[in-house]
């Protein structure tokens, strides 16, 4: 009972965390638009006057706005490690007590599978498949650590696949932690005119991509901008 009530719970939370994400996106779509500010841009013109080519109050609402979901993504994904922990010491109590009980579909007797460390960040992802008629649960935690920010028409980017929006799960041997400026610009100059596997979160779904940094008439090797979560 205390499984099925956890498991319940965790779908919950999965679903508000996707309404979240879905709202975080269209909130960054709009301000990274053509002629926008982008996610930190500035708001003043070179006199220090407001821009009146934009609306500032919208965009510095829509900033607020974005950050307020991002405190609450932060929020629910803690919520949801913290049941997926419950559901594991639960099954490891249980294997204690006595020999695990096999059910339908599923004789190998896990319940969770878990990669990837979690951290205190609004830009984690936690992945998760309820089997319908079973007490099994299959968990990927990962976390993502940047997000498409800008992107140039005909890039290399655009080419390959990449989109505005798309959140950065790992690229090439980068996954999330430090000096990850540093780090994205290495890998991309010494993968220079090699593919680079990249794998991003899209509107709740995770992509598998491949990207091949190389020289365009645009400026950088792929012409996108990875802003770091």
């Amino acid at each position: 009972m205390l499984g099925t009530n956890v498991k319940a719970e965790i779908t919950s939370l999965m679903d508000k965390r996707s309404a979240l994400e879905s709202e975080m996106n269209s909130i960054i779509a709009r301000l990274s638009q053509p002629g926008a500010p982008g996610l930190s841009g500035n708001l003043v013109d070179s006199e220090g006057f407001p821009r009146s080519d934009i609306d500032v109050p919208l965009v510095r609402a829509e900033r607020r706005r974005l950050a307020e979901l991002r405190n609450d993504y932060t929020d629910i994904t803690d919520k949801i490690n913290q049941n997926i922990q419950i559901l594991h010491s639960a099954r490891l109590a249980g294997n204690n007590r006595s020999p695990p009980l096999k059910n339908s579909g599923n004789d190998d007797g896990s319940d969770i599978q878990t990669s990837s460390t979690v951290a205190s960040t609004p830009s984690q992802n936690v992945l998760l498949s309820l089997s319908p008629n079973s007490m099994d649960v299959d968990v990927m935690v990962s976390r993502t650590f940047a997000v498409v920010d800008e992107i140039t028409d005909a890039s290399p980017a655009v080419e390959d696949g990449l989109q505005l929006g798309d959140q950065i799960l790992k690229f090439g041997n980068v996954e999330a932690g430090d000096n990850l400026h540093e780090r994205l610009a290495s890998e991309a100059q010494s993968s220079m005119g090699q593919t680079v596997p990249v794998v991003i979160m899209r509107q709740g779904t995770v992509i598998n991509l491949t990207v091949t940094p190389r020289t365009w008439q645009g400026r950088g090797l792929l012409g996108c901008h990875f802003r770091i979560l």
